[in-house]
């Protein structure tokens, strides 16, 4: 999927992204859902971090000694992951987010304004703030992850005075529903939400409640059965559909299952049979692939299986932002003859939506870094 690219900042300055879009036909993706469309289709709102990934590892290093690899992924990360995710199938998105004034707060700048076409009009560079970083040792099929994060001077939904308008608004539920949400959501907005794992591990139900405020959520099976007390994720999906209009259910490699409260839809649908290589970001790319096939107004069993085969391909590849789809990806996969014929039919109902620009080889923006910072 493209050739690795050394990258190699000078001292002191940002490492340099590649500029050219990765994803040439978003665009024309993007118009299949609204013609001479206007406005964002997704407006968001988080924290961006630096994701540096080492993979190839044998296990953890022991304390007093050091492990060589030759895999360092570097990529976008926080909220960063479903934004691009988003901006690469096509969907007109916005983001509010605060960056750092050092090296990796320039690198993330340009990435997503340049590279990946996300919107920063309502975010802003922080004089003396140091971009966050996560920095994973994936092995085993696992990872471990040290951050730093020091405390936002700026808050990001400081940075929103007056919401733009969009047809959708993405948020994590982890913190009270914003009030650019609630007026977004009163002008005629979709609010989509997902939510993070609980630290502390007491689940308190004051996050269930903050689900008056939301139309979609997109929990995972462990966040699901543990808000809700429950012992499977069909009971935990449940107890959620009759809190909010529409749920989903991420169950990693069993697929997603979700009711359409505003349908009556229930649909089950199974993950893209793929070997898994790293599964960063994929919970990221599977809301992404929901939220597309939301706005396109599919069968709840098609926005499910939309979304499952866009965090397949995403696993795939290092990395969680870089690593997410384009149709072009898309394309290619249901040319490659990976998958037989009877799967292939469930994902029919794309070959409409595939631009005439996807290219069947795609020039992926390789996350894959070597050289001095």
């Amino acid at each position: 999927m493209g050739q690795v690219e050394n990258i190699a900042a000078r001292p002191g300055h940002a490492p340099e992204p590649r500029l050219h879009d990765p994803c040439a036909e978003r665009g024309a993706a993007g118009d299949l859902l609204h013609p001479g469309r206007d406005g964002l289709d997704v407006f968001l709102a988080g924290t961006v971090f630096m994701d540096m990934i080492f993979t190839g590892l044998p296990g953890l290093p022991p304390p007093g000694t050091e492990l060589i690899t030759d895999g360092l992924g570097s990529a976008p990360g926080g909220i960063a992951n479903i934004a691009v995710a988003m901006s690469r199938l096509g969907l007109n998105v916005g983001l509010a987010a605060a960056f750092g004034d050092d090296m990796f707060g320039a690198y993330l700048w340009r990435t997503l304004s340049e590279q990946e076409g996300v919107g920063l009009d309502h975010s802003r560079r922080l004089p003396g703030w140091p971009t966050p970083v996560t920095v994973s040792l994936a092995y085993d099929a696992d990872r471990s992850m040290v951050t730093y994060h020091r405390p936002m001077p700026v808050m990001p939904e400081e940075l929103i005075t007056t919401p733009p308008a969009a047809r959708t608004c993405f948020l994590d539920i982890d913190h009270p529903v914003p009030d650019w949400a609630r007026e977004m959501r009163a002008r005629g907005a979709i609010v989509v939400a997902d939510v993070g794992w609980d630290s502390t591990e007491t689940w308190s139900s004051d996050v269930l409640d903050r689900l008056d405020h939301v139309d979609v959520f997109l929990p995972n099976a462990i966040e699901a059965m543990a808000y809700t007390r429950t012992a499977t994720p069909e009971l935990a999906l449940a107890a959620l559909s009759e809190r909010v209009p529409v749920v989903v259910v991420k169950r990693g490699g069993d697929g997603a299952i979700a009711i359409d409260g505003t349908t009556g839809e229930r649909a089950d649908a199974s993950a893209l049979p793929v070997e898994a290589l790293d599964p960063t970001g994929a919970g990221d790319v599977f809301g992404a692939g929901f939220v597309y096939g939301t706005l396109a107004r599919w069968p709840l069993l098609e926005r499910l299986r939309f979304a499952n085969l866009c965090a397949g391909l995403s696993v795939r590849h290092h990395s969680g932002s870089l690593g997410s789809p384009c149709w072009g990806d898309i394309a290619a996969f249901g040319e490659s003859g990976e998958l037989p014929e009877e799967i292939l039919r469930d994902y029919a109902f794309l070959v409409p939506y595939i631009p005439d620009a996807a290219p069947i080889n795609v020039t992926r923006a390789e996350p894959t870094v070597r050289g001095a910072w």
